[in-house]
């Protein structure tokens, strides 16, 4: 397995694994805009994308994508995990290992003072896999989202 950070010659092997990220989430597929989506985070340099890449051939095992945002506390970035998939059958091969790993080794080159992430309470799997890598859950602060035009 190969670890690449995504450009646009990706797109056409990213945004089907996107489109099922999205699925496993109970949301509409929407290739077509969901690869717009992609290419414009892409051209605007809005977030970084890592693939990992099978090694004997251009299979897509998994993405992560990060987002850049900025602490005023601290004065220095913070990376949001926004996303990360691992294709079903990819899973238990330490592809989000991997991806983590790389996704940790660019925070730490950007002088970040953390990554966040969040999942949902009842995935226990990724919950393992963050806290194996060194993520624990944020007991300073307690999060809240505020819902924007039905979303």
């Amino acid at each position: 397995m190969r670890i690449v950070q995504a450009t646009l010659e990706h797109l056409d092997l990213l945004t089907p694994l996107f489109v099922k990220y999205r699925e496993f989430y109970d949301e509409l597929p929407y290739p077509d805009s969901s690869r717009k989506f992609l290419e414009t985070r892409l051209r605007r340099k809005e977030s970084v994308i890592y693939l990992a890449l099978a090694d004997d051939e251009d299979k897509l095992l998994g993405f992560c994508q990060l987002y850049p945002s900025f602490s005023s506390l601290s004065l220095r970035r913070v990376w949001i995990l926004n996303d990360i998939y691992v294709a079903e059958d990819a899973r238990r091969q330490l592809v989000a290992d991997r991806l983590l790993q790389t996704a940790k080794k660019m925070a730490k080159e950007t002088n970040a003072v953390r990554m966040r992430v969040a999942t949902s309470r009842d995935n226990d799997v990724a919950q393992k896999v963050y806290e194996s890598i060194g993520f624990v859950e944020d007991e300073q602060f307690k999060n809240y989202v505020l819902p924007i035009n039905g979303d």
